[in-house]
């Protein structure tokens, strides 16, 4: 190996130059090679020579050898390249890493409830980041993940695949959507016996089963029967539009509130806060083997809140 007092001079275009004339042993040809003059060339190849203490090339009019010292020089100057392009290409990737936008898939619960305050706190931290925003449900959310098309996704809890990791955040809450003029809408809080004759506002089991089984769960838990022949509707502003005009009544997650339509008033339930259902908790899933320093730098400042320090992540074997 080259000692270190022989090289510490030594620059990496010198080095070039050398590999490139012991490789084509021709002047001509290895400046060709570089895109350099033979002039230029030979200059960084003498400037080596002086700088090692010995001559590197034998040089004749008709041909161009390596001298001991210059076959000794090769395999080093081969390796100290190759080690200083892989350190070029690392630093490279990490750096389009910084700058590739941030890819987050988040389901209608948590792109409006929960993600809204931590796209701030992140881009408050970390404003070169562009992030892209994608609402979808968590059926096709997970496949984009594993497949590399997205970095984050905010869903409810998955079931287990391997290499998965999710961090929960938060559990929902659900309050009574009531028009304005309804005759429980002056009550503090509103018993679900209460609501059991009123015609409810449903997202549909098939498209929304998560959404449908908080609802129905939270009628189980009173021991209740969930009230049947109501509106359907698979979105949270819809079906806040239709208790607004008069036709039913809705259980909705805590975050729809926010949406303020007028006409609608929301009140917490009466009954004790029933025990935690995987429907009703909101976290945020991703694939820790692949490397996305955005990804890991969003995952920090969620932690960093309060919301997300009380929580510990799980790995899905």
């Amino acid at each position: 190996m080259l000692l270190r007092q022989g090289v510490r001079a030594m620059e990496l275009r010198q080095l070039g130059c050398f590999l490139a004339v012991a490789e084509e042993l021709h002047f001509g040809r290895a400046a060709a090679r570089l895109h350099m003059l033979p002039s230029a060339l030979g200059r960084h190849v003498r400037l080596l020579e002086e700088e090692l203490g010995a001559p590197l090339f034998r040089r004749s009019t008709r041909q161009v050898a390596l001298t001991a010292a210059g076959a000794a020089l090769l395999p080093d100057a081969r390796a100290l390249l190759d080690r200083a392009a892989e350190a070029a290409a690392r630093v490279r990737a990490a750096a389009r890493a910084e700058t590739q936008p941030l890819r987050i898939g988040a389901i209608d619960s948590a792109a409006s409830g929960l993600l809204p305050p931590l796209l701030y706190a992140f881009h408050q931290a970390h404003p070169q980041v562009e992030t892209r925003l994608w609402e979808e449900k968590s059926a096709r959310l997970l496949p984009m993940l594993a497949a590399g098309r997205l970095e984050l996704i905010f869903i409810r809890p998955p079931q287990p695949s391997a290499g998965l990791e999710f961090l929960p955040i938060r559990q929902e809450v659900l309050l009574a959507a009531l028009p304005r003029g309804h005759r429980l809408a002056n009550r503090r809080r509103i018993p679900l016996p209460a609501l059991a004759a009123e015609p409810l506002i449903l997202p549909p089991q098939r498209s929304r089963p998560h959404s449908f089984a908080l609802v129905a769960h939270a009628f189980a838990a009173a021991g209740l029967a969930l009230p049947q022949g109501g509106q359907e509707a698979a979105e949270k502003q819809t079906i806040v539009n239709l208790v607004a005009a008069g036709l039913g009544v809705a259980l909705v997650p805590d975050w729809t509130a926010q949406l303020r339509r007028p006409g609608v008033v929301y009140r917490p339930l009466a009954e004790p806060a029933a025990p935690a259902r995987p429907e009703a908790m909101l976290g945020v899933a991703w694939m820790p083997d692949r490397a996305s320093p955005a990804r890991d730098a969003f995952l920090q400042v969620l932690r960093e809140r309060p919301q997300g320090a009380a929580m510990n992540s799980r790995r899905e074997a």
